[in-house]
């Protein structure tokens, strides 16, 4: 059931409509004067505006409708409603926000649908901007946490390149946080609303890691059944992450420097070349000098994606912050799956500190998870925890009364990445709007991605126009009428 706010100057048109929609379940605010409609937006807070776009056969306030439910938190989605129907109206209700625009008279049938559509975009929209805040609040980098020397001089390195293209290379050991970072860069940066491409290039065998990264042409080996597009330009707009880039093979590093040096791929199979708009931050869990001293890595390459390296400490060298961690490892997952605050005794903490942790950040969460789970009361026990950690510490470094409780400290805010002048670099506006633009109707958004794209493909075949019909999968007429479109759109030239 969805709110819904009718204007319509025709008593007779609101009534119908009214009771049309009161059947399908939604709850009706119907007005046939615009001043009240315009009124009544803030008080009731509609899902849906279904407006006529002139009152009174002069004056157009149907467009003030339009404008005011589009800035309501959060915009209504709006169907425009007349009598007077020309392209131009319905052009200039469109710029204004409008979702959708009908023609008196209209079909029930053809109401019904507009409004199902309207209200599916409207919820899929308030979907998205959720989910896209979840993620901006699960990646931002206050979620990496270290009070260390060695952890404030990556948070200095990782503000200033964050809002930038400039290609990246993690460095550190496994565990370490390599992937957390490289998509705290994406996250907080203007690629923020387009991919984030992950790929572990240690984890697939040569012929599989090149089809995946370039995608293939069907029937270029076997089992290609289909077109496939590579994962270059799945990330198109947005950022791939290559980890473990250092297990590549030597042809695949080849095509890789020849993706940075020319900024396009090629699928398997074929030999026309594809745009991409791609930033590649990659990652090493060990020093790629030593594989080119081997021999199994191109020097080339390496210079190509070592334009900025973020080392990252192993959690030994930065054995302060394992308090701190274990804190929000506790308050956070541990703490929130079995809903009840978790304590730790001084003996665990201490083996905790004393521990080596070869496997880094991930080991300790592990570790925590795990005595959060076993311990039968509501404070972790040292053995509750790993046998391999009991087995690395030496009892004299365990404190004598074991039973005690550890005081666990706050994460203080030097803790988190610091933003001591506001928002970060990069920080984009509420979920859903690119910096300095306007949000425009999603068909106005489709088409104008379709002209780039259109035009993309003519200048790649050189201007031969029924070359770039061929590389896009459609007839140069369709090419033709989709240019044509183009031009008639207002203000194209």
């Amino acid at each position: 059931m969805a709110k819904v706010l009718l204007v319509d100057d025709d008593l007779t048109m609101v009534q119908m409509v009214a009771e049309l929609l009161r059947q399908e379940g939604h709850e009706v605010f119907p007005f046939s004067n615009g001043g009240a409609a315009l009124a009544a937006l803030t008080t009731h807070s509609p899902d849906l505006v279904i407006t006529d776009l002139y009152f009174d056969k002069t004056r157009a306030h149907g467009l003030e409708v339009v404008q005011k439910a589009r800035a309501l938190s959060p915009p209504a989605v709006v169907i425009v409603i007349t009598g007077f129907g020309t392209i131009e109206t319905a052009v200039e209700a469109m710029k204004n926000g409008a979702f959708d625009y009908l023609e008196k008279p209209f079909k029930v049938d053809e109401l019904k649908l507009c409004v199902q559509r309207a209200l599916s975009y409207n919820a899929a929209v308030t979907e998205t901007a959720y989910l896209r805040k979840q993620l901006k609040k699960k990646y931002q980098f206050s979620q990496i946490i270290g009070n260390a020397s060695k952890m404030q001089e990556v948070f200095k390195m990782i503000e200033r390149v964050a809002n930038t293209d400039s290609t990246i290379l993690l460095l550190g050991e496994s565990g370490t946080g390599k992937e957390l970072v490289a998509r705290a860069l994406h996250y907080n940066s203007r690629r923020q609303f387009a991919p984030f491409v992950p790929v572990n290039c240690s984890a697939l065998p040569e012929n599989l890691l090149e089809s995946e990264l370039f995608g293939h042409r069907r029937g270029s080996f076997t089992g290609a059944i289909s077109d496939k597009k590579g994962l270059f330009e799945e990330a198109d707009g947005g950022t791939i992450f290559l980890d473990e880039v250092g297990s590549m093979s030597a042809m695949l590093q080849s095509r890789l420097l020849r993706v940075l040096q020319e900024r396009e791929v090629r699928r398997v199979g074929e030999n026309t070349p594809i745009s991409v708009n791609v930033r590649v931050v990659a990652a090493s869990n060990e020093p790629l000098e030593k594989r080119i001293k081997e021999g199994s890595f191109r020097e080339d390459l390496y210079y190509r994606l070592n334009v900025i390296a973020i080392p990252l400490p192993s959690l030994r060298e930065r054995r302060d912050d394992i308090p701190l961690l274990t804190a929000h490892f506790l308050k956070g997952k541990a703490g929130a799956d079995s809903h009840r605050p978790i304590q730790m005794t001084r003996q665990a903490m201490d083996i905790l500190c004393s521990h080596d942790w070869p496997g880094n950040v991930r080991e300790l969460e592990n570790a925590i998870e795990r005595g959060a789970t076993l311990c039968e009361s509501d404070v972790i026990q040292a053995e509750d925890l790993p046998p391999s950690l009991l087995a690395s510490v030496k009892p004299a470094t365990l404190a004598l009364d074991a039973q005690s409780a550890a005081t666990l400290p706050e994460v203080p805010e030097s803790a988190l990445y610091p933003f001591p002048h506001g928002p970060a670099p990069g920080t984009l506006p509420e979920a859903g709007q690119a910096p300095g633009e306007s949000v425009v109707p999603l068909k106005t958004w489709l088409r104008q991605q379709e002209q780039v794209h259109l035009n993309r493909a003519i200048r790649q075949c050189n201007g031969d126009k029924e070359q770039a019909a061929l590389l896009l999968g459609i007839s140069i007429a369709t090419l033709y009428r989709r240019l044509a479109e183009e031009d008639e759109q207002p203000g194209a030239s």
